[in-house]
Parts: structure tokens; sequence; C-alpha cells
């Protein structure tokens, strides 16, 4: 299973829940269907997650998960990104390319409102839990490898400087002063 297979795993699965919205349900539906395909599959299903988790591991990214979260540490950042992935493949790679687009989508906005974080530590353990399922054991420790880049020196500054993180993430920093006042992340 590559990145594109692991994709297409969780649009199904997306398209087979209720609420596509809700990480937790996607997880759930992603591991039962993993979970029906042979061992070597599901192993690989856990390189490709984290080959997009590395994908995914940018400062522009965590500062915007820091704003949604109202702090993000490296395990929130984690949880963020396995939030992300059930949202998606077209709203993950949008997000990526631009994390201020996380203001423009309705769970966001309704996360801001009711002030609830955005995080699914459910999503990581799509192929683990599936390969519990399907063989009984857990997935061996060299399944998989991460990579991550080195991250951008450019973003980074202290994430609770409000004005900077307003310069760099307008929309999303407008959106959580809007909804949660000065008080807020």
């Amino acid at each position: 299973m590559d990145k594109h297979e692991f994709w297409q795993l969780i649009e199904t699965a997306r398209d087979q829940v209720d609420d596509p919205s809700e990480s937790e349900s996607v997880a759930r539906r992603a591991t039962s269907l993993l979970a029906d395909r042979p061992a070597e599959t599901i192993r690989a299903a856990e390189e490709a997650l984290w080959d997009l988790m590395a994908d995914s591991y940018t400062n522009p990214l965590w500062a915007a998960a820091y704003i949604v979260n109202g702090g993000c540490s490296d395990d929130l950042f984690d949880y963020f990104r396995g939030w992300l992935i059930a949202q998606g493949q077209q709203v993950f790679e949008r997000v990526v390319a631009d994390p201020d687009t996380l203001a423009e989508l309705a769970v966001v906005r309704t996360a801001a409102a009711d002030g609830f974080d955005l995080e699914d530590e459910g999503v990581l353990g799509i192929p683990w839990n599936a390969h519990i399922r399907a063989t009984g054991d857990q997935l061996p420790p060299s399944a998989f490898t991460v990579r991550y880049p080195p991250l951008d020196p450019a973003w980074s500054f202290d994430f609770d400087d409000r004005d900077e993180m307003a310069r760099r993430l307008p929309r999303l920093a407008a959106l959580y002063r809007h909804v949660v006042g000065d008080a807020g992340w």
C-alpha cells in the first residue's frame, strides 16, 4: 500500500460513515476496512501513514495547530495531523500547502465556536489496530520509519506572539480572536 492507496482507504471510510468530519468514526471505519486486507498490506499502510505525517511536518502547520488547539506540544501536533488526515486528501493537501485555509473549513469554525480541540490519536493507530485485528499480533517495530524534514527556521519564533501569528496566519488568527476573544489561544 502506497500513499495513494492509503488515501483511497481514508476516502472509502469517509464515504461509509454518517459524518465524515468526525475523525474518530473515520479512523474506526478505516481500521475495519484495512483489517480485511493481507498483513503485508497493513504493514505497508503503516509506512504510508507515516509518510503523510512527514509530509505534514512543517512549522506553518504547527503554528496553525497551535492557534486551533490553544497550544500544541509534539504529541498534540501528531494528533492534529492525524485529525487532518481523516479530513481526506483534498483538505490535507490544501491545508499543508496553506495552513491558513483551515479558517475556511466548517469543522474548524465549529471547533472555534464550541471551544474544542482538533486532534485524533486514533487515526495514527489505524494500521496498528488493523494488524492486531487481522493477525492477533502487534506490528513489528520495523514496520515503518519516519523521515521528518527539517523545520523551516523562518518559522522559529514564539507561537505565543499574537502579532506574528496574525501576520503569518491572518484568517485563522482572526477567526480565533473573533470567537474566543483576546483570552483565546
